[in-house]
């Protein structure tokens, strides 16, 4: 199909008004399939709390208080088999560790997703974070007649040598997945490019949405000084987040008060060493697993959010951040954002880090501008409403046009395919 054939992007982006919301008043079917979201979604300590989470559960918020019937799939955490929560229907699979090892991978992992899915009846289907799940929710929507479309969540999962997955069933099944989904949502140009080039696939670029505070609640940040700041860290005790650099850098600078937010996945060595470390350095407080209902008070207390992971795609924190004027120095720049709007300062190692951190304590000017640049940055890109605005009209597309979010149809997908993006 030609060009001049094909409906634009912007076309079916930019409807009326009067067409959007009258597509919204049919109550659309929308399931998010996001099985650790229960803790996030209830405000509990089960589950996972994390960004994705988060962000999945915002979502689902969103869109029923939008007048969509909203259905989240997740673990059996304890819940009844059906709940309702904001307007959110929940419903459970399995619990994780149900079944007998190789086996419970169909049964009853496999088999309780479907019936969740059944159970479920969306128009449309939407996942986030590369995993076989995903092969398994495409699978079950093409069998079915039902539109998916796939989030990108790091930029791992857009590299088709896919070097964070493990077993080949994953691989295998992540492919099928993502191939096989009616639109793909990216967040950077850098993921974008790269499923491009690695997969030949299209794609739209989404700024994820933040529940950052409002107007009357937002407050300036402590003011920058080489002592008495306080600089956070929040993240996933584990390797690819390199807590170990944090550890480094707060050594260096000893009139620096360090932050350290987060838990480990299991009780590895790694993560116990590292956690022994971090309590024999006098101007490092650690935290452990914080609570969603906390976690305000800790950015309200720092003066800049540090990350020192090896990858990542858009991280949560970065938006938390940015909603309260906090400047970031780290290790990873999405789409060289830090650099290009003065939202803070990338490095890549140990001394560079410590560099960054004492540029800009150094300077109480250079870092207003980069908390006032943070906080617009915010308000512009990831307030709530603007972003899951996005989110709303590509899932509408998707449903009304049948075609992905990029505006080509679902099968002609080709290499070269025009590439756009909504900030």
């Amino acid at each position: 199909m030609s060009c001049q054939d094909r409906l634009s992007f912007n076309e079916q982006l930019v409807r009326s008004k009067e067409a959007i919301e009258a597509q919204t008043r049919t109550m659309t079917r929308i399931c998010i399939v996001a099985h650790f979201s229960y803790g996030a979604i209830t405000g509990g300590k089960r589950g996972h709390i994390g960004g994705v989470e988060r962000q999945t559960s915002l979502m689902a918020r969103w869109l029923a208080a939008r007048g969509h019937r909203v259905s989240l799939l997740t673990w059996d955490e304890g819940q009844d088999d059906e709940t309702a929560v904001d307007g959110v229907r929940l419903i459970k699979m399995c619990r994780r560790d149900s079944g007998l090892p190789v086996a419970r991978f169909f049964h009853p992992r496999w088999s309780s997703l479907c019936r969740a899915m059944r159970q479920a009846d969306a128009d449309l289907y939407y996942q986030n974070c590369a995993e076989y799940v995903t092969g398994q929710v495409a699978l079950w929507c093409r069998k079915n007649g039902r539109r998916f479309v796939y989030s990108v969540a790091s930029d791992p999962e857009c590299d088709p040598r896919l070097p964070e997955m493990r077993k080949m069933r994953e691989r295998v099944l992540y492919r099928y997945g993502i191939r096989n989904a009616d639109g793909v949502i990216v967040q950077t140009r850098k993921q974008q490019r790269m499923l491009e080039e690695g997969f030949g696939l299209p794609s739209v670029i989404l700024s994820m949405p933040c529940d950052g505070p409002s107007e009357t609640d937002y407050r300036p940040p402590p003011p920058a000084g080489l002592s008495g700041s306080r600089i956070l860290w929040v993240g996933r005790i584990s390797p690819e987040k390199r807590p170990h650099l944090f550890l480094e850098v707060a050594a260096s600078l000893p009139d620096v008060e360090f932050d350290m937010a987060g838990s480990s996945d299991g009780d590895g060595g790694y993560a116990g060493r590292l956690l022994s470390n971090a309590r024999a350095l006098p101007n490092v407080r650690v935290h452990g697993r914080v609570e969603v209902s906390r976690m305000p008070a800790l950015y309200r207390n720092s003066t800049l959010l540090f990350c020192t992971s090896l990858y990542e795609g858009f991280p949560n924190t970065f938006l938390e951040a940015w909603s309260y004027g906090l400047p970031i120095v780290s290790t990873c720049d999405p789409d060289g954002l830090l650099a290009d709007r003065s939202l803070g300062i990338a490095a890549a190692d140990r001394q560079s880090l410590v560099a960054g951190i004492r540029q800009l304590l150094g300077s109480a000017s250079r870092w207003r501008e980069m908390s006032g640049n943070a906080r617009r940055f915010y308000l512009q890109n990831h307030a709530v409403d603007p972003a899951m605005g996005r989110f709303e009209r590509v899932f509408l597309n998707v449903l009304g046009a049948g075609t992905a979010p990029d505006g080509v149809p679902r099968g002609k997908r080709t290499e070269g395919s025009t590439r756009k993006e909504i900030r």
